[in-house]
């Protein structure tokens, strides 16, 4: 006799309305087109207990998914068992130990407007739609990394759901090494059901954003490296290369200050001087807006391809491939978007993160974008990546970089690699849980 899905959800203890049979999840890459065999819809630390339960009774391949803005599709693996954790949404802030206790499924936006009314900040990403567990294991690069280090740095703790069932509260005191291993090892490792993550006490930002003509980007970029290198911790300078909607390309600078507040204006000066500006605007807002504005320029729904290369400034050969790849895009959707590494994120010991790359650069994130039938430009990515290849430095953004890129995963994890690899071979060791890739042993 045929066992029904409700009657495995029962023998498992969860509620049968949690398990969606052929369920579709929404993926911010058109692209992807991996497809569920079920999905558990998990609200509680038992839900995601009895989804692994369930995906190991059915020999069914297990992802997490969490809001589904991972370009390579990996919280659905093809036929398998998704466990949905992006209604788990809770936050519980601890204002006097500036810490915030949040749920698998909350955004960042979310997370930056309830701690703001405690007069906190957590180090996120720039665009607030990104769930905020799904950045942090893997990096989390964010306009506050030079004052605050990247969102990973921040991780105090979490709650994880293992491979055997099991529920595990790491911390610097209970299994120190998992916890190294999730700041920035990825979801390798089990279903991070909640974390605490550390706040600051920052108040509003002094941000904006700074748009040249297409005809001075070499020059812009060439002036822009000094400001760059020499930033201090609480200046952060992201660079845009890309198009506004009648087409044309621009470069733009977002520059953010989070220092005292009454130095914006001096601090974020520059980033104005670097030729003659389109358009200027900047000014103090809060963290939360300044995060939540930014997914307008990335909705879902599109084809996406991206790759990722560091460099350690723009050199003037470094300018001209940007300026050849802002030049060159197929699609007026495609896009250059390059973050800081600077201040205090290079400052964090190995001993602290499993994030390898601690050296001061420019993570140029790669952004090849189309509408459903239209012109790829995936292609175009792949030669943009190529063509930064003599001038990168080993290794890559770990959230962005896919199976296929071997060397970079290598190199992303430097020293720590084999430390990364004993963990995963010790909570993991049958590999049930696949997120971002990790080094190949031996290679």
């Amino acid at each position: 006799m045929a066992v029904s899905s409700e009657d495995v959800a029962r023998a498992h203890g969860l509620d049968p309305a949690r398990l969606v049979m052929e369920a579709t999840v929404p993926m911010w890459n058109a692209a992807v087109s991996s497809r569920a065999a079920c999905v558990v819809r998990c609200r509680t630390t038992s839900d995601v207990r009895a989804a692994v339960r369930i995906a190991r009774e059915l020999r069914l391949p297990l992802s997490v998914f969490s809001g589904g803005n991972d370009w390579l599709g990996r919280a659905v693996r093809d036929r398998g068992l998704v466990i949905d954790v992006s209604a788990m949404t809770t936050i519980e802030v601890d204002a006097g130990a500036r810490t915030a206790r949040i749920g698998g499924g909350v955004r960042s936006d979310a997370l930056a407007r309830e701690t703001e009314s405690h007069g906190l900040t957590p180090v996120t990403g720039t665009v607030g739609l990104v769930r905020m567990l799904g950045l942090s294991l893997g990096g989390g690069y964010g306009p506050l990394e030079g004052r605050f280090g990247l969102a990973c740095d921040n991780l105090v703790s979490a709650e994880l759901v293992t491979a055997d069932g099991s529920v595990r509260t790491v911390d610097a005191e209970h299994d120190p090494d998992l916890l190294w291993a999730l700041r920035g090892g990825g979801g390798n490792f089990g279903v991070v059901t909640a974390a605490v993550v550390r706040l600051h006490r920052i108040g509003p930002v002094y941000s904006g954003m700074v748009v040249y003509p297409w005809s001075q980007a070499e020059s812009v970029l060439t002036r822009l490296d000094p400001l760059l290198t020499s930033a201090p911790d609480e200046l952060s300078v992201q660079t845009i290369i890309a198009s506004g909607r009648d087409g044309a390309p621009f470069v733009a600078v977002m520059p953010t200050w989070s220092g005292a507040p009454g130095q914006g204006p001096e601090a974020t000066a520059a980033a104005s001087a670097l030729g003659e500006p389109i358009s200027s605007q900047t000014g103090p807002t809060a963290w939360h807006a300044l995060i939540a504005g930014a997914a307008e320029s990335f909705p879902a729904g599109r084809h996406a391809h991206l790759r990722t290369r560091n460099v350690a400034s723009f050199t003037p050969r470094v300018v001209r491939t940007l300026v050849e790849a802002g030049s060159s895009r197929t699609s007026p959707l495609s896009a250059l978007s390059i973050h800081p590494f600077h201040g205090a994120a290079t400052r964090v010991p190995v001993t602290e993160a499993a994030f390898g790359e601690r050296r001061p650069h420019q993570m140029i994130e790669i952004v090849g974008l189309w509408e459903a039938g239209g012109p790829s430009d995936a292609a175009w990515a792949d030669r943009v990546h190529a063509s930064l290849a003599d001038d990168a430095m080993p290794g890559g953004y770990p959230n962005l970089l896919g199976p296929d890129d071997v060397d970079q995963v290598r190199d992303a994890y430097g020293a720590g690699a084999g430390r990364l690899l004993a963990v995963k071979s010790r909570i993991d060791p049958d590999d049930v849980f696949t997120a971002t890739p990790l080094p190949v042993p031996g290679r």
